[in-house]
This record gives structure tokens, sequence and C-alpha cells, in this order.
């Protein structure tokens, strides 16, 4: 369904588990919307990064319910 079935993960070098132990904290709905709108308007502007964040966009609101 995603587009992550090519990657292989043995080939990733992730790093020690010891150096990953601070995480960030999961966005709470709210703050899921609020980056939603961001990377919205981000998306609309002409500009380098625009199409990555219409893609991030696009992946954020399959993942998340409507704010109705």
């Amino acid at each position: 369904m995603d587009d992550y079935e090519h990657i292989d993960l043995d080939d990733i070098d992730f790093p020690p588990g010891e150096h990953t132990v601070e995480r960030l904290a999961l966005l709470t709905l709210e703050e899921a919307h609020d980056l939603l709108q961001l990377l919205q308007a981000v998306a609309q502007q002409d500009g380098p990064v625009s199409p990555e964040a219409d893609r991030l966009a696009r992946e954020i609101a399959a993942r998340i319910p409507s704010e109705n």
C-alpha cells in the first residue's frame, strides 16, 4: 500500500540504540492538523521545498482523521 516496500532495512545503517534513547513525542491530533495546514501552505508556494511539502502533506492527510 505504501511506497516503502523497496527499502531493505538490512541496508540501512541505523545508529546504535544507546544513541537513540531520546525520541520525539508523538504528535497530538491538533498538532498533526497544525502541521498539515503548514505543509499545505508551503506546498502552494513556488519554491524548491513545495514539492516535498506537498508530498508530506498528502502522507499526513492520509494517516490522520479529518478535523470535522
